[in-house]
C-alpha cells in the first residue's frame, strides 16, 4: 500500500528540480496514493501513476505537465485505481483502443484515396501516359463527386446507382467504361484489406438486376450521324473550313477511323511506300494493330500538314500535343449553327435544318460518322459486311474464325475506301 504524503500544491509542482546527475526522478505529490511527478535530466515532466496491477507494479503514464495540470493529474490517477479495482488494467485498455484506432484509420480509406493508390499501384499497366490520364480522369468526373468522400467500406449498391444513372443511357459507352473502373478500384480495397463483402459495382447478380443490359442500351443510344443524302454536301462544306481541327475530321471520315485514333496519330505510322496508316495497337480499343488503306484524298491532306520540330503528330495542337476531343466537335458544331443561322435567316425551321441523324434528328458528331459510312457499305453497295467491319476496327466472325482469318483484305478494303471517297465527292 502506497505511503500517503503530504499533498503538493501548483506552487510547489513548479519549484521542484531535477538534482542534475543520474536517471529520472520522481515525486510523490500526494492526494492519491502513487501519484507521482517524474522529472527528466533534461527537466521534462510528466505524471506517473505507480500501482498494484494484479501481481505487478506498474507505471500508468498521465500526460505530461503542464499540459495536465496537477488537479487534472490527480482525477486522473483517482479513474485509473478505480479500474484497477474493477478489474480493468489501464494499460493494456489504452492499447487496446489505441489498437482499434490504428486499424479503423487504416480501414478508413475514402473512395478518393482509394482511386490514388489504386491508380499508382495499378495504371502502370497502360501503354502511354494519355492513357493512364484518361483512365484517371473520368472517374475523376463522374464518381469522385459523388461518392469521394465516403469511406470504401461504407459504399453500396445504391451508391453506385447514384453514380451511373445519370449516363447509363445518354453516354452508355462513358457509363460501361466508369462501372468496370470502380468494381477494380473496389476489388483493390477489397483485398488490401479496406472494406469486405461484395463488391457493389459488380454487374453480375447485382446491378444487372436494376440497370438496363448494356447491348440494349447501346442500340438505343447510338451517335447521331450524319444522313447518307447530306453526306456529300456536308464533306464538301468541311472542306470549306479552315484549321487543323477541319483537316483531322476530313482524315477521319475518310478513313472512318475513331477521333483518339486520328488526333494521337504520329508520322512515324504513315508508310509512304506501300500509302498504309498502320495504327499501333496501343492506341487501338481492342488491342490490335489496325492497319488503313489510304486513299489519294487522305494522302493529300497528311501531304498537306506542316511538320513541326516540336511535335510527332500529324494534326497537332497548338503548343504541340494531341488535339481534343472537343475540337473536332466545335467543327461540326460550328457547321451545324451556320446551317441553322441560314434557314432562320430564310424564314424556315431551324430545328430540321443543317446535318442531322436520319432517324433521332439530332445534330452529327464526329462519332457517327463511322455510323454514316456503315449505313452506306450496306445500304449503297455491294461491298460485303465483313469488309465494312474491318475497315471500322470491329472484331469479326467468331474467336475460332478469327484465329484463322491470317489477312484484313487491305487491297479489297482500299477498292472500297476509294469507292467511300468518290462517294463523298473526295476523288
Amino acid at each position: 500500500m502506497p505511503k500517503m504524503v503530504p499533498e503538493m500544491g501548483a506552487l510547489d509542482i513548479k519549484r521542484l528540480r531535477h538534482p542534475g546527475r543520474g536517471r529520472n526522478v520522481t515525486f510523490a505529490v500526494g492526494g492519491v496514493p502513487g501519484l507521482l511527478l517524474q522529472i527528466t535530466p533534461t527537466g521534462a515532466r510528466s505524471w506517473i501513476l505507480r500501482t498494484m496491477i494484479g501481481k505487478k507494479r506498474r507505471d500508468v503514464g498521465l500526460g505530461s505537465y503542464p499540459g495536465v495540470s496537477l488537479s487534472d493529474a490527480r482525477n486522473l490517477a483517482r479513474e485509473a485505481r478505480d479500474k484497477v479495482r474493477r478489474g480493468i488494467d489501464p494499460i493494456e485498455e489504452r492499447k487496446a483502443v489505441r489498437a482499434e484506432l490504428i486499424t479503423s484509420q487504416s480501414r478508413g480509406l475514402t473512395f478518393t484515396d482509394a482511386l490514388d493508390r489504386y491508380c499508382d499501384a495499378k495504371l502502370v499497366e497502360l501503354a502511354t501516359d494519355r492513357d493512364r490520364v484518361r483512365w484517371r480522369s473520368m472517374v475523376e468526373r463522374y464518381a469522385v463527386p459523388e461518392i469521394g468522400g465516403m469511406l470504401v467500406g461504407d459504399l453500396t449498391t445504391q451508391d453506385m446507382l447514384r453514380v451511373l444513372e445519370p449516363v447509363w443511357v445518354t453516354k452508355h459507352e462513358t457509363a460501361r467504361k466508369l462501372r468496370s473502373r470502380i468494381e477494380a478500384i473496389l476489388a483493390w480495397a477489397t483485398v488490401t484489406g479496406h472494406r469486405k463483402g461484395d463488391n457493389p459495382a459488380a454487374w453480375k447478380h447485382n446491378l444487372s438486376a436494376l440497370l438496363p443490359k448494356p447491348d440494349k442500351v447501346a442500340k438505343a443510344a447510338h451517335w447521331p450521324a450524319v444522313a447518307l443524302s447530306d453526306a456529300a454536301p456536308w464533306f464538301a462544306e468541311l472542306g470549306q473550313r479552315q484549321g487543323i481541327a477541319a483537316r483531322a475530321l476530313e482524315f477521319l471520315t475518310l478513313t472512318a477511323s475513331r477521333s483518339g485514333a486520328v488526333r494521337s496519330a504520329e508520322w512515324h505510322e504513315i508508310d509512304t511506300a506501300r500509302n498504309l496508316w498502320i495504327v499501333p495497337a496501343a492506341k487501338m480499343k481492342t488491342g490490335q494493330e489496325h492497319r488503313v488503306p489510304l486513299t489519294a484524298p487522305a494522302l493529300a491532306i497528311v501531304g498537306a500538314m506542316p511538320r513541326r520540330a516540336d511535335s510527332s503528330y500529324i494534326f497537332a495542337a497548338p503548343r504541340g500535343g494531341t488535339l481534343s476531343d472537343m475540337s473536332l466537335g466545335k467543327v461540326m458544331r460550328d457547321m451545324q449553327a451556320r446551317a441553322e443561322k441560314v434557314a432562320a435567316q430564310a424564314g424556315e425551321d431551324v430545328n430540321k435544318a443543317g446535318w442531322r441523324d436520319s432517324r433521332s434528328g439530332k445534330p452529327a458528331v464526329p462519332h457517327g460518322l463511322r455510323s454514316t459510312f456503315r449505313d452506306w457499305a450496306g445500304d449503297l453497295t455491294d461491298w460485303p459486311s465483313d469488309m465494312a467491319e474491318l475497315s471500322l476496327a470491329h472484331q469479326v466472325g467468331s474467336e475460332v474464325e478469327r484465329a484463322y482469318r491470317r489477312g484484313d483484305m487491305i487491297e479489297k478494303r482500299r477498292q472500297m475506301m476509294d469507292d467511300w471517297a468518290k462517294f463523298l465527292g473526295a476523288a
